[in-house]
């Protein structure tokens, strides 16, 4: 009696499911263009490792790309606009090369105005500033004799020094080890790029090209 009563019990759901037509849908991830793929991934050469990046973590307006961009400032100029978090890489015949780009977390900490690229480094060291360490002594104070070049290192693997009437104003474009924090305001003031990017400005723009900084 007990066996058929469970028997009965369990029939309308058994019966239920053979009938029914419900599948889970399959999500297929959107395609990623291979142009992409090839332009994000692991840099071959450096001393040390660039990782690929992960391009399903970025948002595809962040990425490198040629766009129309009517300017007055002259083919090789930078032109930073903070708030949009795009940095233009000025082209002939009306272009530039869009870049996404991290900036200060407070509007107080970002750069204004123009400069030049007055240094450039490759792997470089990496010291922060008295201002940088006043505000958070726990985190900054370790390295306040400065961190050499490698991963770990927060300007990655290329900086360009900003500098204003010959003299550093301590504000760098240059890589990171957070790269999935491109497009917010996160940094200390300088300007993060991903990896990727930064090693192809680097390799574009020389020493002394004029940058300007939107805000």
């Amino acid at each position: 009696m007990l066996s058929r009563r469970l028997f009965m019990i369990g029939l309308p759901a058994v019966a239920l499911a053979a009938c029914s037509s419900t599948r889970t849908p399959v999500v297929q991830e959107p395609r990623i263009d291979p142009y992409y793929l090839r332009m994000y991934s692991a840099v071959p050469g450096e001393p040390f490792p660039v990782p690929a990046m992960d391009l399903r973590r970025v948002d595809p307006r962040w990425w490198r790309q040629d766009v129309p961009y009517m300017t007055t400032e002259r083919p090789g100029t930078i032109v930073i606009d903070t708030p949009q978090h795009f940095l233009y890489l000025v082209l002939e015949g009306g272009r530039a090369l869009r870049y996404g780009i991290g900036v200060g977390k407070d509007e107080s900490l970002v750069f204004r105005g123009t400069a030049t690229i007055g240094r450039k480094a490759e792997w470089p060291r990496w010291t922060p500033t008295k201002s940088m360490i006043a505000r958070e002594p726990e985190r900054y104070g370790p390295y306040a004799g400065g961190m050499p070049g490698g991963p770990e290192n927060p300007l990655g693997p290329r900086a360009l020094y900003l500098y204003k009437d010959g003299r550093d104003t301590l504000f760098r474009l240059h890589g990171t080890t957070e790269p999935y924090t491109i497009g917010t305001n996160v940094s200390s003031g300088c300007i993060r790029l991903m990896n990727q990017d930064i090693i192809d400005l680097y390799a574009r723009v020389p020493a002394g090209a004029r940058v300007v900084v939107i805000n």
